[in-house]
């Protein structure tokens, strides 16, 4: 394998958070790959649309994600085996000969931006795809061959396995974030996120306005805060 995939795997594995993986994804992964334009996509816990897109050699990106959404996606052979498999392709590995140029895919949204050929690869978390990395080779270049899909099967292993460790180093944190609060702290905190007012705690939990008052004095100082909404931030990931 060569050298700069190894040195890309180090770069991702010192990532220290999703931001710095992605940047260092991004960085490397172009040369190694021989392609003029690639990026890579997150999406959201319904799995149902992109929350973070980095793109590189693309020109105006927000017009061809809006179009690839709207007439590509549906439509992607390439991204449905991807799906259906959890594991890379290219567009010879999924459509038969000269099928690419003659697929809905190319001809309603890629072939407008010259893409001859395309790859992508899953970005795998508990289970399921929670995101995806995609390559194009534009004008007069070769295909993507089984090297590819190898190297970038290994490149997604790595990529799946760092944002695994983020997940994991969250949950973590929310854990002893949850355990510096007490039942009642917590519930309190649940019915702040809710916008109740001090004196509707009170009522909802059958307690005094004021005990909700000295409740949160504590809670901001357990958690380092100094409101509500900043408390709110801090518990948004273990709030019901």
């Amino acid at each position: 394998m060569a050298n700069s995939l190894h040195t890309l795997f180090q770069a991702l594995a010192a990532s220290r958070d999703r931001r710095e993986l992605r940047s260092r994804f991004m960085d490397g992964v172009g040369e190694h790959f021989g392609v003029q334009r690639w990026g890579i996509y997150l999406l959201d816990e319904l799995r149902t649309h992109y929350i973070a897109v980095d793109v590189h050699g693309m020109p105006n990106i927000d017009t061809f994600v809006e179009l690839y959404e709207k007439v590509g996606r549906a439509v992607d052979p390439i991204m449905q085996y991807v799906v259906e498999h959890h594991a890379p392709a290219h567009e010879q590995m999924v459509l038969p000969p000269e099928g690419w140029k003659q697929c809905e895919l190319y001809q309603n949204c890629c072939g407008y931006y010259d893409h001859e050929h395309i790859m992508t690869g899953p970005i795998i978390g508990g289970g399921s795809l929670i995101g995806a990395v995609h390559f194009a080779r534009v004008g007069d270049t070769p295909a993507f061959n089984h090297q590819d899909i190898s190297d970038l099967s290994a490149v997604c292993t790595h990529l799946s396995a760092c944002l695994a460790t983020f997940e994991m180093r969250q949950t973590r944190i929310n854990s002893s974030i949850a355990n510096r609060l007490t039942v009642r702290e917590t519930q309190i905190a649940e019915l702040v996120a809710q916008g109740l007012t001090n004196a509707e705690i009170g009522k909802t939990l059958w307690i005094q306005e004021n005990s909700v008052k000295q409740a949160l004095k504590r809670m901001f100082s357990k958690l380092e805060v100094t409101n509500r909404a900043e408390m709110v931030a801090q518990l948004r990931d273990i709030l019901n």
